[in-house]
């Protein structure tokens, strides 16, 4: 058995590609390296992933290793890659086993001159990837950006070259595979009449005595030209959320506190409950707990981008702050790779939509979010996306606050693989989804 080995960054040119496929010819695996990390393994490791690959006939291996933290060997899992997980970044490792057959058809049938994307895209055209849950490998990366800057790489403007090769390679992949959408067209006129107000600010909370007020009164404080009030969902808070809530609603009866009978709702399940009351508007509107809105015309900018109903969502754009409401890094949030031609089927590459998120509610009714705690919303608005017309605004309606209460800040590499591949589970549903809709409508199935 024939295996060799070569190393390039991620973020490759198809050249360099091509440069690599050439001494494979005769060989059967190329076992590639991220020179961007110091590698430890072993012959015998490497002989391991080749036998996997051998008896599983895969096209692509990787491994789960050990890294190096603060002087310390710890373990690195990385997660299983399900259909759906087509993000750009997904965790494979520095060290990826390619059968070399694969790696050279790949290649060649890309087709296009990637300056940055040739190791995305071929890894999307390996059919067969095969995760080995074995630590065997010790991996040190060089110096890494903050959890911040890494987490939103994406929507830098330096980095816009890159995302526009990996949005193309998306793209095709998703052509390939029958799962590429046509631009939505607006969703059906909204039917009702009686929502109760126009719009509904919808807050969950559980124990945010901090920040509970803040948010409420940010959501108070919006000046519109139609009615509207505030839904704070408090999931059985056990600090002095409640108090500070009820004191709030003695002064101003357009707050509307909902407190669940089930003792078993996630974020999603509360929003279900908020939309599903008789209290909620014809437009419900995102606001967390812990966050605020930039100004007061956040609300009127919202409901006046849905058009009179003729878009099924709208998102807006958010800046990351401390809990002062200091800009942190990398600031202003604004998804500006959103295309109104793509931006529906880019939505599967990209980790999130942005924020503040808003639904018209007789939609989020008919497909209401999943009773989870992270990605709830990605979820509903990945669904809605792929149906019907979504409205985006690109200047700052948000704050986002940083603090060390927040539920997303400082997570565990476990905690970060249980909500990567939850959200990959969530692509790979309405994956199967568009590529049945699309079969529908061109009387083809996926496999065609």
């Amino acid at each position: 058995m024939k295996i060799i080995k070569a190393s390039t960054p991620w973020l490759c040119s198809s050249d360099r590609l091509r440069d690599l496929a050439l001494p494979i010819v005769d060989a059967d695996y190329l076992l590639w390296n991220n020179e961007e990390f110091c590698v430890d393994m072993a012959e015998p490791e490497i002989r391991r992933m080749a036998a996997v690959a051998e008896d599983c006939s895969a096209d692509m291996v990787y491994a789960d290793s050990r890294e190096i933290v603060d002087g310390h060997l710890c373990p690195h899992p990385r997660i299983d890659c399900q259909d759906g997980a087509l993000r750009d970044d997904f965790d494979f490792g520095p060290v990826v086993l390619f059968r070399a057959s694969s790696f050279s058809r790949g290649v060649q049938e890309t087709g296009e001159d990637y300056g940055y994307a040739a190791l995305y895209d071929l890894r999307l055209r390996m059919g067969n990837i095969v995760h080995l849950k074995e630590e065997l490998y010790t991996e040190s990366a060089k110096p890494a950006a903050t959890e911040e800057e890494a987490q939103f790489a994406y929507v830098k403007a330096s980095n816009r070259e890159i995302q526009i090769e990996m949005e193309k390679a998306c793209t095709r992949h998703l052509e390939r595979i029958g799962a590429c959408l046509p631009l939505p067209p607006p969703p059906p006129a909204i039917s009702r009449d009686d929502y109760a107000v126009e719009a509904s600010v919808i807050i969950p909370v559980l124990n945010r005595e901090k920040t509970i007020a803040d948010a409420v009164q940010s959501a108070l404080g919006q000046q519109t030209a139609f009615s509207y009030n505030v839904i704070v969902v408090d999931n059985h808070s056990t600090d002095g959320t409640s108090r500070i809530l009820r004191d709030i609603a003695r002064k101003d009866d357009r707050l509307v506190v909902l407190t669940p009978s089930r003792k078993d709702l996630g974020i999603g399940g509360c929003w279900n409950l908020a939309v599903q009351s008789r209290y909620c508007g014809k437009y419900a509107v995102q606001l967390d707990s812990d966050d605020i809105y930039s100004g007061p015309d956040s609300l009127a900018r919202i409901v006046s981008e849905f058009g009179n109903g003729e878009k099924a969502m709208v998102i807006g754009s958010y800046t990351i702050v401390d809990f002062n409401l200091n800009p942190l890094p990398p600031g202003l949030i604004d998804h500006r790779e959103w295309t109104d031609a793509n931006g529906h089927n880019n939505a599967l590459r990209i980790n999130g939509f942005g924020a503040p998120r808003a639904f018209r509610t007789d939609l989020l009714e008919l497909y209401p979010m999943p009773n989870v705690s992270y990605g709830e919303d990605y979820a509903a608005a990945l669904r809605l996306s792929g149906m019907y017309r979504i409205g985006r605004i690109f200047e700052n309606l948000y704050f986002c606050r940083r603090w060390g209460g927040n539920s997303d800040s400082n997570l565990s590499l476990e905690r970060l693989n249980r909500n990567n591949y939850y959200k990959d589970s969530i692509r790979t549903i309405e994956l199967k989804s568009r590529q049945l809709r699309r079969g529908e409508r061109y009387g083809k199935t996926a496999a065609e």
